[in-house]
């Protein structure tokens, strides 16, 4: 009998606070994802960085032995400072004429500070710029979640809930398979225009990069992750691109577009009914409802202001009732405390 007991209360707090437990497996699920995913990530790449950082030792050592004239700590100080001065995207390797801060440069900046992708090559150097840029992004960054919806949901209307309901009418279809059909048909559609496409061109436009590469520049850009690490224009070989600036300008249209496509692509993920049902799954389904309280039912009835002229325009055989002073004037202050328009009972 205990145990029988014990089960129904279990099962009755299981019934009760089953949101509250879908959403604490949901924390722990997330964070054993981080954990996992740190480990794999610290297994794969730590033999690589301990395999560079002694090939530089290695590359430092025969440099300092072949050339006896160069003093060690002198040496040192110049790497910092090249290292220093690679950190805010300037480098030695390229020529006078390529600039970080031209037109077109600060541009593609500004569009990755207001996307919040952020790739880091590219850097305030003064104190000055980066004050403006606390209070440009401070700005910026509401109004651009703000643009950045609004265009969403206009493409929402024309490239999935119109669609659906159309296919709904015209085929008889169940709606949640029609959007399950339509995500993935967008899903793919998508990979091919902004991710599979682009990944040739950059192959082709930039000679350091394979198609892997590529493909992770534009999965880290679309989902605004932004590393910093692959950043197209900022090579070393410049053959093949005759036109820098356009090249650059071209790029930042594509992220732009890309953006938007990747957010399209969310919210019609999430408008699925298998997404809704599986975030209810972890909150209350009862909200709460904000209306007025009934009434206790020992307070008298009170009828609506419309009810009350009714009534006073017309007697019970439907022929028109003059209203008298006092009607008038009750009829009045029920109607302006409504901010009703009481001109047309009088």
């Amino acid at each position: 009998v205990m145990s029988c007991g014990a089960n129904g209360w279990c099962a009755r707090f299981v019934e009760r606070h089953r949101a509250a437990l879908n959403f604490t497996a949901l924390v722990l699920g997330y964070v054993l994802y981080l954990i996992v995913g740190a480990g794999i990530f610290s297994a794969i790449e730590l033999p690589y960085e301990q395999e560079l950082r002694q090939e530089l030792k290695d590359a430092r050592s025969e440099f300092l032995n072949a050339s006896p004239c160069v003093d060690e700590a002198r040496l040192e100080k110049l790497l910092a400072r090249v290292l220093e001065a690679s950190n805010y995207g300037v480098t030695v390797h390229w020529n006078d004429s390529d600039q970080n801060w031209d037109f077109i440069s600060s541009l593609f900046f500004t569009s990755t500070v207001l996307t919040t992708t952020g790739y880091g090559h590219t850097v305030p150097l003064s104190d000055e710029g980066k004050a403006f840029c606390i209070f440009y992004s401070l700005f910026g960054i509401p109004v651009t979640l703000l643009f950045l919806s609004a265009v969403v949901q206009r493409i929402m209307v024309f490239v999935t809930r119109q669609p659906i309901t159309y296919f709904h009418r015209r085929w008889a279809m169940s709606k949640s398979v029609l959007a399950l059909i339509h995500a993935t048909c967008l899903g793919i559609l998508l990979t091919l225009l902004f991710l599979i496409i682009p990944s040739w061109i950059f192959v082709t436009m930039e000679k350091d990069w394979n198609f892997l590469e590529s493909v992770y520049f534009c999965f880290i850009s679309l989902t605004t992750i932004g590393l910093g690490d692959y950043v197209p224009g900022s090579t070393h070989n410049k053959q093949g691109r005759p036109h820098p600036h356009l090249y650059r300008l071209g790029i930042t249209v594509y992220l732009l577009v890309g953006l938007i496509c990747v957010l399209v692509m969310l919210e019609t993920c999430c408008e699925l009914p298998h997404m809704r049902r599986l975030r209810q799954r972890f909150y209350n389904e009862k909200t709460p409802q904000y209306t007025a309280d009934p009434l206790p039912a020992i307070l008298p009835t009170i009828p609506s202001v419309s009810e009350q002229a009714a009534s006073m325009k017309k007697d019970s055989t439907g022929n028109p009732t003059r209203l008298s002073y006092c009607q008038r004037s009750r009829l009045f202050t029920d109607l302006t405390s409504n901010n009703g328009c009481f001109l047309r009972y009088l």
